[in-house]
């Protein structure tokens, strides 16, 4: 298929959405959530369910906290003196360890997607913030075409299911979290529902 063809492919507005969500999820677990960051959260408006009552309480959040106190918090987190309180990488969840079989699996995985690391990044690419940019990437085919419901099944079953919403609750409980304890929550739903979703589709 070429880009041209595949840019006339419609995606359905349900998967803009959640291809959103994901992108949303990976800027903010990547970088501190600078200003404008901070200004876009806050803007956000949930509905009756509980993904959309998280989202509230992170947009409510958003508008009173300040870049600085969110940067020292993401320090404390994931980076710290050494390291942070949350190791957000598949192997470590997986293995116990960094920089392992999870890893190599994602690295051949990406391949064949035509995913491939930026080359300003310097982490494994097995954790959380380019995973759920990946995602976002295949349902929209960011990298070229958009990856079928089988495919991205396949994906998410791998290298985001067995792990992730662990981590997200890890993260809601985290004794340093205050803005990202509503992140781990968003984070911890979102995955159940697309566990599910992924559960009751029939491959493509």
């Amino acid at each position: 298929m070429t880009a041209q063809a595949a840019a006339q492919i419609t995606i359905a507005a349900e998967d803009r959405l959640r291809a959103d969500l994901y992108n949303f999820m990976g800027l903010l677990l990547a970088r501190p959530a600078d200003e404008m960051v901070l200004s876009q959260t806050a803007g956000l408006q949930g509905d009756d369910s509980e993904l959309g009552q998280a989202i509230a309480t992170l947009a409510r959040l958003a508008k009173i906290s300040k870049p600085a106190a969110v940067q020292s918090e993401f320090n404390k987190l994931f980076i710290g003196l050494g390291r942070g309180e949350l190791l957000p990488y598949a192997s470590y969840y997986l293995t116990g360890f960094l920089n392992e079989k999870p890893l190599a699996a994602l690295r051949r995985d990406m391949m064949g997607q035509g995913l491939a690391r930026a080359e300003n990044v310097f982490e494994p690419e097995d954790n959380i913030a380019s995973l759920m940019e990946m995602m976002g990437a295949m349902i929209v085919g960011r990298f070229g075409a958009p990856a079928s419901l089988a495919a991205q099944k396949t994906f998410f079953n791998k290298h985001i299911a067995p792990w992730a919403g662990h981590f997200f609750t890890d993260l809601e409980g985290a004794k340093n979290s205050v803005f990202y304890a509503p992140v781990g929550t968003v984070g911890r739903l979102f995955i159940a529902i697309e566990i599910e979703a992924f559960r009751m589709s029939a491959d493509d």
